[in-house]
């Protein structure tokens, strides 16, 4: 059986892995924080579209998901742990932790890999995640590299540690998230992505840098309550 690689869904993927990868290099080699920014929201929209073009093409498949995946681990995995190692090298931190604990930044592309092999095998998550999608995690990462170069806000070096830990340790949780995947165009079934998206606008207009973070951080809350609502009791 032929496969066919170089389809208009692959190329949206393979364009998401060259955002990565072009923005990794920005921050290791070029410390361009803001520029590895700007590749990863270009890297987010290609994975968005990817997806949508194949469904729409009728190009949906194993190849098309294992590639989604491996583009995914580097734009959302090896790019954020990156700017986080990056950050980390800049930031002020206290005299007993040394400057080799920045690799460990690094683990955040493990727990970003697993959080995708999951989801490879997780019949579940059509009409919802379980755990924080990594491409949110990854843009709330690189957002604080780039609040630091253009607003100059200053973390410690644990506050950068602790925040690889947490995001990465919510992207393998057990939380149910709500997709943003829209079904078709519709108000109905998209009420809370489209109240979402509105939202978004609002913020990116009155705190702009501070948009992403915000928004993602207001996800989390949402789909957290949902989720501990939602649960059924157990039986004792």
């Amino acid at each position: 059986m032929q496969t066919k690689l170089f389809t208009i869904p692959n190329l949206l993927t393979l364009s998401n892995l060259l955002c990565g990868a072009l923005g990794t290099v920005a921050a290791l080699a070029g410390g361009n924080l803001t520029l590895a920014f700007g590749l990863m929201v270009g890297g987010a929209v290609f994975d968005f579209f990817d997806g949508f073009a194949a469904r729409r093409l009728g190009q949906d498949g194993k190849l098309g998901v294992e590639l989604d995946s491996l583009a995914d681990d580097i734009s959302f995995g090896l790019l954020p742990a990156s700017v986080l190692y990056v950050l980390f090298g800049r930031m002020p931190g206290a005299a007993w932790l040394p400057g080799w604990a920045g690799f460990l930044l690094f683990g955040y592309a493990a727990f970003a890999a697993l959080r995708l092999a999951k989801f490879n095998i997780d019949e579940t998550q059509h009409a919802e995640f379980c755990g924080l999608p990594s491409p949110g995690a990854a843009l709330f990462c690189a957002s604080l590299g780039l609040l630091a170069e253009q607003q100059g806000v200053v973390l410690p070096r644990e506050a950068v540690l602790a925040v690889g830990l947490v995001v990465g340790v919510l992207m393998v949780s057990p939380v149910r998230m709500f997709s943003f995947k829209f079904a078709g165009f519709g108000w109905k079934g998209n009420e809370l992505r489209y109240a979402f998206a509105a939202l978004f606008v609002v913020l990116a207009v009155a705190v702009r840098w501070w948009a992403v973070p915000a928004i993602v951080v207001l996800y989390v809350l949402v789909s957290l309550v949902r989720w501990l609502v939602g649960r059924k009791p157990r039986n004792v």
